[in-house]
C-alpha cells in the first residue's frame, strides 16, 4: 500500500511538471508581455495539482484562485485552464461532486460569457462556437471524475466480493475438516474400542482367575491389563480431541511420572529429573512433550535391550528441552532406520517450530532429544 502510494505521488508530481511546462512554454510564446508576478501565479496554480489526491478540495481552491488571478492579468487562454480542469476531475472522483459542481457552473458561464464579449464582430455562429467550447471541457472534467469514481467503486466491491469468496471458501474446508475429523474419531471408536475393551476383559479375568486360585499372576498378564486400561483412557483422550479441538485430553508433562511409572512395568525402569523453573506451557506444547517422551520410552522398552532409561525435562525462557536416553545396545554407526514412532516425533515437534534429534550415543545406547519453543504455540 506505501510503494501503490509512492507511486501514485510521482505520477502525480511527474503530470504537475509537465503541465508547468506546457503553460510556461504557451505563455512565453503568447502575444502578451509577462511579468515575473504573471509567471509565479501560473507556476504556483499548477504546481499544486502534484497534492492532488492528498488534499483535492484545498488542491483546487488554490489553483482556482491562481489561475482567475493569472486570467485577470494576462487574459484567459485554454492552456491556463488546464489546473483548473484535473482538479475539477480530482474532486469529482474523490467523490466531492457538490463542491464541483459550484465550481463548474460559475467557470462555464464566465468561461461564455468572456468568449461572447472577446467577439462581438464574429458571424453568430463562430461567436457561439467559440463560446461553447469552453463548455465542453468542463463538463468533460466533470464526467470524466465521476466515471472514474464508479470504476474505482467497482473495483472496490469486485475486491470486496473476492475476499467474500475466499471467507466462504476457508469456512468450507474448516467445515469439512471437522467433518472428516469426526468421521476419524468415529472409525477409531468402531475398530479399536471393541478390540481393546475385550483385551482389558481378558486380562482383568484371568488375573482374578490366578488370584482366586491362589496362583502367582505372571507380571507379564498385570501389563497386558494396565496397558490395555491405558490404551482405553488414551483412546478416549484422542477421539475428545478429534470430536472437539482445544481439548487436551488430560495429557501432559504433570502426567510424566505416571507414565515413567507404568513403562517400568514393559521395559527397564526409567528416572526423571526436572532442571529449571516451569512456567506457564500452552497446552500444544504441553501435549508434544507427553507424547515424545511416551514414544521414545515405548522404543526403549522394544528395541534397545536397555537396563535403564533417564528422562530429563529443562526449562528455560521460552523453551521446554525433553532428553530421553538408555544404556542400551545401541552404539555409533550402528545405523538407525527412522520408523513410524520417530517420524511422528519429528512432525510433532516440527509442527510446533522446534528441532528433534534422535540418534545413537558415543558411548552406547541411544538418545532423543527435542526442543519445543513456547511462544507462538496454541
Amino acid at each position: 500500500m506505501t510503494a501503490d502510494r509512492g507511486w501514485a505521488l510521482a505520477r502525480d508530481v511527474a503530470l504537475a511538471a509537465a503541465v508547468a511546462a506546457l503553460a510556461v512554454t504557451d505563455a512565453a510564446l503568447s502575444a502578451h508581455r509577462l511579468a515575473a508576478l504573471d509567471y509565479a501565479l501560473l507556476l504556483a496554480g499548477t504546481l499544486v495539482i502534484a497534492v492532488r489526491r492528498r488534499a483535492p478540495r484545498t488542491v483546487l481552491v488554490i489553483s482556482l484562485v491562481l489561475i482567475l488571478a493569472y486570467t485577470a492579468r494576462v487574459g484567459p487562454g485554454p492552456i491556463a485552464t488546464v489546473p483548473v480542469l484535473i482538479a475539477i476531475y480530482t474532486v469529482t472522483a474523490a467523490g466531492h461532486r457538490i463542491l464541483a459542481a459550484s465550481v463548474t457552473v460559475p467557470l462555464i458561464v464566465i468561461a461564455v460569457a468572456s468568449n461572447l464579449a472577446k467577439t462581438p464582430g464574429d458571424p453568430a455562429g463562430q461567436a457561439i462556437q467559440a463560446a461553447i467550447l469552453p463548455v465542453g471541457w468542463f463538463v468533460a472534467s466533470f464526467v470524466l471524475g465521476e466515471v472514474s469514481r464508479h470504476r474505482r467503486a467497482f473495483v472496490a466491491e469486485a475486491q470486496e466480493r473476492a475476499r467474500d469468496a475466499e471467507r466462504t471458501r476457508e469456512a468450507v474446508a474448516l467445515r469439512r475438516a471437522d467433518e472428516e475429523r469426526l468421521r476419524i474419531a468415529r472409525e477409531l471408536h468402531d475398530s479399536l474400542t471393541h478390540t481393546i475393551s475385550v483385551i482389558k476383559v481378558q486380562a482383568g479375568v484371568a488375573v482374578h482367575l490366578a488370584r482366586k486360585r491362589g496362583e502367582e499372576v505372571p507380571e507379564a498378564l498385570v501389563a497386558v491389563e494396565d496397558a490395555s486400561q491405558e490404551a482405553m483412557r488414551e483412546l478416549r483422550a484422542t477421539l475428545e480431541v478429534l470430536r472437539g479441538p482445544g481439548e487436551d485430553g488430560g495429557y501432559g508433562l504433570d502426567r510424566l511420572p505416571a507414565l515413567i511409572e507404568r513403562a517400568a512395568t514393559a521395559g527397564p525402569p526409567a528416572t526423571m529429573t526436572v532442571e529449571g523453573q516451569r512456567g506457564s506451557v500452552p497446552p500444544a506444547v504441553d501435549r508434544a512433550a507427553y507424547r515424545i517422551v511416551q514414544e521414545a520410552l515405548t522404543n526403549v522398552a522394544k528395541h534397545a535391550n536397555a537396563t535403564a532409561a533417564r528422562v530429563t525435562i529443562g526449562y528455560t525462557p521460552g523453551m521446554v528441552a525433553i532428553r530421553v536416553e538408555d544404556d542400551g545396545t545401541a552404539a555409533a554407526g550402528d545405523g538407525i532406520v527412522p520408523g513410524m514412532g520417530l517420524a511422528g516425533m519429528r512432525e510433532r515437534v516440527t509442527a510446533l517450530g522446534g528441532c528433534l534429534n534422535a540418534a545413537p550415543r558415543p558411548g552406547g545406547g541411544f538418545s532423543v532429544t527435542a526442543e519445543l519453543p513456547l511462544e507462538g504455540a496454541r
